[in-house]
């Protein structure tokens, strides 16, 4: 049965669906006994709030756009929100973002502008302090790199980090050495997964600072050049680990 009701003043709690608690003697709707929040509401069911734009319960809160309000947005939230699931994606906008905070702004225009501009990162001076900036890039090139630095002294041997035999390509591997203190002839002798064997010239002891570069293996290498008017025509749709991209490598050293 519908009942047609011009206006209703509810000054305690509303509960519509037969609630949400599991003792039907206990239908109210936010706090127990004395401590019911008086307003609340308890709807079991679909909430739909709006025009007629959902043809079935998609979720438990649907709102769209009503032709009664006078502003353009079907929603406004004028306070802190959480959004909790356990979805991988548990918010998912359908078009472009406006974040009222200035070092975000318009996340389309922000992207747009990173795909041709250097790829800074601004942080407060570490030395300076107040009123002082401090304003680094990215390092670009035409591969996924990744590095590890250090120094070499007394030792015939670098040993590469662990992970590596399974982040990169072996045969990617560049070595750069300086020689501290005097030339020692220091020669890169050869290189598996796990070290760089060096040899100097006489068997001098070894001092140097080394940088050691890769190309990744367990993501897609770069199409660094390709027809197209934008990024959108990038010519890789796959995901970025596609196991049949594996073996291939952008950069070489044997």
């Amino acid at each position: 049965m519908t009942h047609i009701i011009d206006s209703a003043l509810i000054t305690k709690d509303l509960v519509v669906g037969g609630g949400t608690a599991q003792d039907p003697s206990e239908q109210i709707a936010i706090g127990p006994g004395n401590d019911l929040l008086h307003g609340s509401a308890d709807i079991s069911g679909v909430v739909h709030i709006g025009a007629e734009a959902f043809e079935k319960g998609e979720s438990t809160l649907m709102v769209a756009t009503s032709h009664q309000q006078q502003g353009s947005r079907a929603l406004n939230v004028k306070g802190n929100a959480t959004i909790t699931g356990a979805d991988p994606y548990p918010l998912i906008v359908g078009g472009n973002a406006l974040f009222l905070h200035p070092n975000i702004g318009d996340l389309s225009t922000r992207f747009n502008a990173a795909d041709s501009r250097p790829k800074p990162f601004d942080m407060k001076h570490p030395t300076e302090g107040e009123g002082y900036r401090l304003r680094y890039a990215c390092i670009e090139g035409p591969e996924v790199g990744v590095y590890f630095r250090g120094r070499c002294r007394n030792k015939k041997e670098i040993m590469l980090p662990s992970y590596w035999k399974d982040l990169v390509h072996e045969h990617s591997i560049s070595v750069q050495l300086q020689p501290i203190g005097a030339h020692q002839d220091i020669i890169v002798k050869r290189w598996d997964k796990e070290k760089v064997y060096l040899q100097a010239n006489g068997g001098l002891p070894i001092d140097c600072f080394y940088h050691v570069y890769a190309e990744r293996k367990d993501v897609n290498p770069l199409i660094t050049e390709y027809k197209g008017n934008s990024w959108e025509d990038y010519p890789d749709t796959l995901e970025y680990d596609d196991p049949q991209y594996s073996g291939v490598v952008n950069t070489k050293t044997k």
